[in-house]
């Protein structure tokens, strides 16, 4: 799938977390002006990951023995495995005339108004990126900019098993309690919620634009 050239969609399925990183890596490293901005849907088996700046310390206890990665995006320790949305957006954020910010705060919105059309009101945090129903935080954010192109992205919950949430300071919060779709009754499967959540990223991100010659 793409939008005019400037976008393509791929949805990986389940995809170990070290060949998804360093494909991203991969990704932004050789690309050029021309190649157009990707979007990545996909599931990941249980890991948690750890931010650039994260202290392991936010890890309380491991007693599935589930692996941990110190990775390069910001923020703290968070959890991935089946039944998690991971969206990974590979944008030229220059080309977009989008600051880091703004496009942090577009996929919030594009997670914000999936829910909402599951009939959920969720909100951000101030000084928490992610997304959040009543005060449970529902979906987590990290990126990657180099020569102002993004990599990592988002995590939604839709049906993951959140027992291992209660072993981690989600994000560094000590306490902060984490919630999934499927509390609220939602039946829709991981790649269905994936369509509408595509759906509202590509309505949000800004076109791309010309670049000066």
């Amino acid at each position: 799938m793409n939008d005019g050239g400037s976008l393509c969609v791929k949805r990986l399925g389940l995809t170990g977390y070290a060949p998804a990183l360093e494909a991203m890596k991969l990704f932004t490293a050789t690309r050029d002006a021309q190649t157009p901005d990707e979007i990545w849907l996909l599931e990941h088996p249980p890991i948690f990951t750890l931010g650039q700046a994260g202290n392991s310390v936010h890890l309380l206890q491991n007693p599935a023995g589930i692996p941990m990665a110190r990775i390069d995006r910001g923020g703290q320790i968070t959890y991935h495995a089946p039944g998690q949305l991971v969206a990974y957006l590979l944008v030229d954020l220059p080309r977009r005339r989008v600051k880091v910010r703004e496009f942090v705060h577009m996929m919030e919105e594009a997670v914000i108004a999936t829910l909402a059309g599951y009939g959920l009101q969720a909100e951000r945090k101030r000084g928490a990126p992610g997304v959040y129903i009543n005060d449970a935080k529902i979906a987590a954010l990290g990126l990657r900019v180099k020569r102002g192109c993004s990599y990592h992205g988002l995590a939604l919950n839709v049906d993951v098993d959140l027992a291992p949430f209660s072993w981690i300071n989600p994000c560094g919060y000590a306490g902060l309690r984490s919630t999934r779709l499927a509390d609220f009754g939602i039946q829709d499967d991981v790649d269905a919620v994936g369509s509408h959540l595509l759906g509202h990223l590509q309505r949000l991100l800004p076109p791309v634009m010309a670049m000066p010659t």
